[in-house]
């Protein structure tokens, strides 16, 4: 698949999941510091519970470098308790307070002033930030585009038959920021979307039925045993003269009419 067909058919998909999930207004916080506190929390752990911790912070006035600078780890630690990992993640976010102070002065502006390969770089030599946490920060924070992968958009990805080659982290983000054009908003809400997608059908055990992704029942492409329904996007896409209407990314249903019975042959599976 070329990157013109990759860059459609990711546009598609965007499209498909805003028209079903509407804005996602996502990263949920007051201010900037309040989303990095956020992101090192919510490692393997529940939104609610994450909010909860938040707002025991909020109550002890502690949602600040120097406020959990003064705190003990003991203390911390009870404060973050409901988001679990509460010992390793208050060891974290110490040690980035103490870092952010150290370096920067407390001054986010300062740190986000940075460009973008180089603000990585800082934020993964902080003990406990990795990529996604990075890129979180990078992203919902600095409002800087670069696309944040997580287990989420690597399963939803799989399933539609996009996957590249390898399977690093490094590698699923060159994909969509090679084939998207570097938008903070985009970028910010396709990877809200995609969570909203995994939480909401595209789960270990996925209600494909459910799925707005699910193209099949449109044009009545029956599925294969060993595909998603979703990947059938793919395989559509790939087709450029079967769907020439698809590629306005308005619906999919709106190519129907352009798909005689001997072009829809192409699309059907065996068994």
């Amino acid at each position: 698949m070329d990157s013109q067909t990759i860059s459609r058919t990711l546009l598609y998909i965007y499209h498909q999941l805003v028209d079903r999930y509407g804005p996602q207004h996502w990263w949920p916080a007051q201010e900037p510091f309040e989303i990095i506190v956020g992101a090192i929390l919510t490692q393997s752990a529940a939104w609610s519970n994450v909010e909860k911790a938040i707002a025991n912070l909020q109550e002890a006035k502690a949602l600040s470098p120097g406020a959990l600078r003064q705190l003990s780890l003991s203390k911390i630690t009870r404060l973050i308790h409901p988001c679990g990992y509460y010992n390793a993640k208050a060891l974290k976010l110490k040690s980035f307070v103490l870092w952010l102070g150290e370096y920067y002065g407390d001054d986010l502006n300062k740190l986000f002033a940075d460009n973008t390969d180089c603000l990585r770089q800082q934020l993964l030599s902080v003990h406990g930030i990795g990529q996604e946490t990075a890129d979180s920060i990078i992203l919902y924070a600095a409002n800087k585009p670069v696309f944040v992968i997580d287990a989420y958009t690597r399963r939803i990805i799989n399933r539609v038959g996009l996957a590249p080659d390898s399977d690093s982290y490094s590698a699923y983000q060159s994909f969509f920021m090679n084939n998207l054009p570097a938008d903070v908003q985009l970028f910010n809400e396709y990877h809200a979307l995609l969570v909203c997608l995994a939480k909401d059908v595209c789960r270990s055990r996925p209600l494909c039925q459910q799925c707005c992704l699910n193209v099949v029942n449109s044009i009545g492409i029956k599925p294969s045993r060993e595909r998603f329904p979703c990947s059938t996007i793919t395989l559509m896409f790939n087709d450029s003269s079967a769907l020439t209407d698809v590629i306005t990314l308005t619906s999919i249903t709106s190519a129907r009419a352009n798909i005689d019975s001997r072009q829809r042959e192409q699309y059907e599976f065996l068994g």
